[in-house]
């Protein structure tokens, strides 16, 4: 059955803009803004693939994209997970640059780090590089997060300004209505840098896998959150001092049922029993070492080199395309599952264990045997893992596509939004200049 949600939100989008209820958008001059500096909103929606852009299943970030500037896509870093990537977007660094090498991993003095370990997560010393929010409060500035990895975090012995713990229960308006009260600050401490971070898509597409109705409705659901921020912008008069920065941090590819793939039986084929090794991270981009004791060579003859459905190499030796593998929390072998494939163990999924991305990105591994899921953590040129970018504000281009570039590369579009010197980092500056209206 035609679903005529999109098609009702794309006309209210429109007679939204004809009424002049986004500032700059033909019919009606803007409402009178307060003096304040500009600010910049970065907005991640979680596991949105770019070829949505355009379709008509988010009209308000279609509007957003054909008013101001989007990529073709934007490509992850390596490994193109949550924590990794997010991390990279505000800091230019790359994962094997900043530390946080995957979602889950482990650090000789520091022990172990998942996204549910709330106290590692909390722990500084696993954040490498400065992010935006940091260096921005340096130079005097102000900001604020509704969500985002790292900023829980008292990175260089300080937080945002403003800032939430990670509640995927807090509902998308009470996060928009949030980021709109502290953009509407008119004291010297009002923020010029915030984030807003959108969850449900990652989540419906780990269940159910992209282009599944679950999926859409989850796009559905946060481009009315969208709507609604445009909106709310308009309304304090704010449209015309935000630029609203919209990007995710991977796309996400179908795991078909049954796809999965066993370390044991790699090591099985050369007699090897799973204890050999340490498994740190399973599910696509997948770390283990060696363990105590274990014969090297036995284990590095079982498991380096092109399997069926995935491929394992040193952590020296992996593609340099991936610039990843001389941080030391990576581990000594790193395997990389193909598209649409999980790479695990037996006793993990006899558990009903999770994949990398646990508590938070995966299902039920039994759900998974029983019906087709989605991950993410592939090789981040891969077309499934490819990420959004669209950019609209009073200093951003007018209709304008980008051809795609890395994620590294909008961190020193960030700085030089706010204003504030850029950290050295991977990322180039001169990548996004094209992004920006003329004389900015």
């Amino acid at each position: 059955m035609h679903d005529p949600r999109p098609a009702v939100r794309l006309a209210i989008v429109l007679a939204f803009a004809a009424l002049g209820g986004c500032a700059g958008w033909p019919g009606r001059s803007p409402a009178p803004a307060p003096a304040t500096a500009p600010a910049v909103l970065l907005v991640s929606i979680d596991g949105l693939r770019p070829d949505v852009v355009g379709t008509g299943l988010m009209p308000t970030l279609d509007a957003l994209a054909a008013r101001g500037v989007h990529a073709d896509w934007m490509t992850p870093s390596y490994p193109s997970l949550t924590f990794p990537n997010h991390y990279a977007l505000v800091t230019g660094l790359r994962p094997d640059h900043h530390g946080i090498v995957n979602n889950t991993m482990r650090d000789p003095a520091l022990g172990a780090f998942s996204l549910g370990n709330r106290a590692a997560v909390e722990d500084p010393r696993w954040w490498g590089g400065t992010p935006a929010w940091v260096t921005l409060q340096r130079h005097g500035g102000h900001a604020a997060t509704m969500f985002w990895p790292g900023s829980e975090a008292p990175i260089g012995g300080m937080h945002p300004d403003q800032w939430r713990r990670f509640d995927a229960r807090m509902p998308n308006s009470a996060r928009v209505d949030t980021v709109l009260d502290w953009l509407a600050r008119t004291d010297a401490a009002r923020p010029t840098f915030v984030t807003l971070y959108f969850d449900q898509v990652d989540h419906e597409g780990h269940a159910f896998g992209p282009g599944s109705p679950q999926v859409m409705q989850a796009e559905a659901n946060v481009d009315d959150a969208l709507a609604q921020l445009v909106a709310g912008l308009e309304a304090r008069g704010l449209r015309d001092r935000v630029d609203v920065i919209v990007v995710s941090d991977h796309g996400m590819a179908r795991v078909p049922p049954g796809q999965r793939e066993y370390l044991d039986d790699l090591l099985a084929a050369r007699g090897l029993p799973m204890a050999a090794i340490d498994v740190v991270s399973r599910g696509t981009a997948v770390g283990l070492a060696p363990a105590a004791g274990a014969d090297v060579a036995a284990i590095e003859a079982a498991l380096l080199g092109r399997h069926a459905h995935s491929e394992c190499w040193r952590k020296a030796e992996l593609p340099a395309r991936w610039h990843y593998g001389t941080h030391p929390r990576v581990p000594a072998i790193v395997c990389q599952a193909d598209i649409g494939w999980v790479l695990t163990t037996r006793p993990a999924d006899a558990a009903a264990g999770a994949t990398d991305d646990a508590p938070k990105d995966a299902p039920n591994a039994r759900t998974a045997m029983a019906h087709a899921t989605g991950a993410h953590g592939y090789a981040p040129e891969s077309p499934e893992m490819r990420a959004v970018f669209v950019a609209d504000g009073p200093r951003i281009a007018d209709g304008r596509r980008l051809p795609p570039f890395d994620n590294v590369d909008v961190y020193p579009l960030l700085m030089r939004l706010l204003g504030v010197p850029a950290e050295p980092g991977d990322g180039d500056p001169a990548t996004l200049l094209p992004a920006l209206a003329p004389g900015r």
